[in-house]
């Protein structure tokens, strides 16, 4: 069948194994938000932005619901949410948000990673004040609205930032104005393609390409993880 075929077949099986991971991550994100503010969507921003981001990763319906249904269920497994924090190779800061049911395991499996790839763990809180929590939207441009229509509609519910890349636009706001940010766009009509909070480097820095290859190798490590939910940097 030739080397063609076998790129394709390579390239298959490493899509389905990074969605054998995920969708589990994305699974566990909607649950521990259905079980804190309920199952209604409507009624829960936190589920409903969990459901907008797993469908944005073509998540399976099936999927979500079953991930909705087990947070009422008896045996749920408690997870909590929880950060670590190191420095990787040629010092880069690295923040890991994890939800886990054994925080014991966690942090072993984090510590180690750090360890055999050229880092080291430090005490929580000591990069806290290195990154910024922002919510972050993804929206195509309406039609019938300008980039600078959007802007001044939004200032007032929070938005502090916003960038154009093509046919998509960036919304940028502090972490606390998630809410009133998402229900602003809402009543616009305006349909948000991903939404998340994120933690943005204060003071990003730029890093060679072979520096930034002994980093990926860390994230790409720590991603792995069944408990880690996002891996943040202070790479520019």
């Amino acid at each position: 069948m030739g080397r063609a075929f076998e790129y394709r077949r390579a390239s298959k099986e490493k899509r389905w194994d990074k969605m054998s991971k995920l969708f589990p991550k994305l699974g566990r994100i909607i649950t521990i938000a259905a079980k804190e503010g309920g199952t209604d969507p409507a009624l829960n921003p936190k589920l409903r932005t969990a459901i907008l981001n797993a469908k944005a990763q073509n998540m399976p319906k099936d999927n979500i619901d079953a991930a909705i249904k087990r947070a009422s269920g008896k045996d749920i497994e408690s997870y909590t949410e929880i950060c670590y924090e190191g420095k990787g190779p040629h010092g880069v800061l690295v923040f890991v948000e994890c939800a886990t049911d054994n925080n014991t395991r966690t942090v072993a499996n984090v510590k180690s990673y750090f360890n055999k790839l050229g880092g080291s763990m430090v005490p929580t809180g000591s990069l806290e004040f290195m990154f910024s929590r922002r919510a972050v939207f993804e929206i195509k441009l309406p039609s019938d609205k300008t980039l600078e229509e959007i802007e001044f509609d939004l200032i007032e519910s929070g938005l502090e930032e916003i960038e154009k890349y093509d046919d998509m636009v960036y919304i940028y706001g502090d972490y606390t104005n998630f809410g009133s940010l998402s229900k602003a766009m809402e009543d616009m009509g305006i349909e948000v393609k991903k939404a998340s909070l994120k933690r943005i480097a204060s003071n990003p820095v730029e890093f060679t390409e072979e520096q930034i290859t002994d980093i990926e190798k860390l994230i790409d490590r720590i991603e792995e993880d069944d408990d880690v939910q996002a891996v943040y940097t202070n790479i520019a």
